[in-house]
């Protein structure tokens, strides 16, 4: 592994810094829906004693709705024309409806069966999930176009990740809030509470990328070899013409090799840690602590808000890596130092030692610090590349289908994790008591699931084959075929825009 040679950025190239920050306002909504749904869902098992394999599929089912609608709304995104721009008006509406939807579906009745409270919980879920994707892939697509050049993209993933890193600064302390005694008469009337606060946040913040920030791109006529129906305009293309060139746009997008080593990537180490994140609270809990909820969930917020300072670290961190060694070989070190923090969950997680549980997640927090850097940028280069064969500008489909991707495996994830919970022997009617074996297969998975996750992600990234150098030629070739070069805007000159870093 070498240090690479790199490009300057250009100054029309560069995203003030609260532009960066308005865009890493959305990043923070984005994972905070997200991190709460998730946490909360604790919830539903011990607060109303729902079957933890009936909440693995409550996480699981409104996201298969997503193999539908997240494409879908990219593609509409991808084609939307109006006065203000193909993202923004959808980012407003979006974070408007699914924080009024949030806040609902936590106010949960009193005293009804399993049944109902499935079937209540299910349905508002499906339709906050719907009012997310219409916020969230107008957003990530935004991103994706903020900036033409390779360095600038992982910046702007830099901050916005940093910001986004905030949602899983208080997630882990969210139990602790809803079972405070002194505020609420029990955990149910908590999340109740925590729900009207997140939602109201939501509706206040998330509309700010719609409202300040511009859209920059726009795309290059279509190539006639590409499409039947270039020649046609929108408006005038019939419905069959529409569902035809949705489903020949997703074809090609879920065919394009280096994407699809980012999604097998990104599926693989998210979803690892996502599937035993609830794990690490029943260990910390019920290992660590014997049962005390109440000191077990003290210690999970302190662990998360070590894993929040240490990602906060590793961003900045990787994105000078990125620099130096490239994206890819970026990748790789902050995966291989997650898996080292993972591995020594097995030793610090004990009883005999209860402070140790911040120890790990200092280590294995660099795996999503990183994952979420880079990908966000590698994929806004592989938009470029797409262009380039196909003549076509699909941010919001490649976004949508990336973060498709994330949330089937998520969904996957949180349904495993909940049968895989229940397999370890785990019952919650049991508190404290529970037999040696289940803490001991709970501690297992809480190791090993991510560990295996994270090694074949980096197999699967050793095939993405943009460099910075392939990066730099096809924007030249499609700013030639925009009629507009590089170095006539200003940029220096290859030979001399070079520069070998010391």
């Amino acid at each position: 592994m070498s240090m690479q040679e790199h490009y300057q950025t250009a100054d029309e190239d560069k995203i003030s810094l609260i532009k960066k920050i308005i865009y890493g306002f959305g990043a923070f909504i984005n994972n905070l829906l997200s991190a709460a749904i998730s946490t909360m869902s604790i919830v539903l098992n011990l607060g109303l004693g729902m079957n933890p394999a009936l909440v693995g599929l409550l996480g699981a089912l409104p996201r298969l709705i997503d193999a539908f609608t997240d494409p879908l709304m990219g593609y509409i995104s991808d084609h939307t024309k109006s006065k203000w721009g193909r993202r923004r008006p959808y980012i407003f509406i979006g974070a408007i409806i699914a924080a009024i939807a949030f806040a609902l579906l936590w106010q949960l009745p009193r005293d009804q069966s399993e049944s109902f409270y499935f079937w209540y919980f299910l349905i508002g879920s499906i339709i906050f999930y719907l009012a997310y994707t219409v916020f969230a892939t107008p957003w990530v697509a935004l991103g994706y176009e903020l900036t033409p050049d390779y360095h600038e993209r992982t910046r702007i993933m830099a901050v916005q990740n940093f910001l986004g890193q905030f949602a899983w600064l208080f997630a882990p302390w969210f139990l602790l809030f809803m079972q405070n005694e002194s505020l609420f008469s029990d955990m149910i009337e908590g999340a109740s509470w925590l729900a009207i606060i997140i939602g109201a946040f939501t509706l206040c913040v998330g509309i700010l990328p719609a409202i300040f920030l511009a859209e920059r791109h726009n795309p290059i006529p279509t190539l006639p070899s590409v499409s039947d129906t270039s020649a046609q305009s929108e408006s005038e293309k019939s419905l069959l013409g529409v569902i035809t060139d949705f489903f020949k746009g997703f074809l090609i997008t879920i065919k394009f090799k280096p994407f699809l080593s980012l999604c097998g990537a990104t599926f693989l180490v998210f979803n690892g840690f996502m599937m035993v994140s609830a794990f690490q609270s029943y260990v910390i809990i019920y290992y660590v602590f014997g049962g005390d909820q109440a000191l077990g969930a003290e210690y999970v917020g302190w662990a998360g808000t070590v894993s929040f300072i240490s990602t906060s670290c590793a961003i900045f961190i990787v994105t000078k890596l990125s620099t130096l060694f490239g994206k890819r070989n970026a990748f790789f070190i902050t995966i291989i130092i997650s898996i080292f923090g993972y591995s020594l969950k097995w030793i610090c997680f004990t009883p005999d030692n209860p402070i140790l549980v911040i120890i790990p997640p200092i280590f294995f927090s660099f795996g999503l610090g990183g994952l979420f850097t880079l990908m966000g940028s590698m994929i806004a280069d592989v938009c470029d590349l797409d262009e380039l064969e196909t003549g076509e500008r699909r941010e919001g489909m490649f976004g949508s289908i990336y973060w498709w991707v994330v949330k089937l495996g998520l969904a996957a994830a949180l349904a495993a994790g909940g049968f895989l919970l229940s397999a370890t022997g785990f019952d919650v009617s049991l508190g404290g008591a529970q037999s040696a074996d289940t803490l001991f297969y709970m501690r297992l998975a809480d190791v090993l699931v991510p560990v295996l996750c994270s090694v074949v992600a980096i197999f699967m990234v050793a095939s993405y084959p943009i460099t910075e150098q392939m990066a730099h030629d096809v924007r030249q070739k499609l700013e030639q075929r925009r009629g507009t070069m590089v170095a006539d805007e200003g940029s220096l000159p290859v030979e001399d825009a070079k520069v070998v870093l010391d």
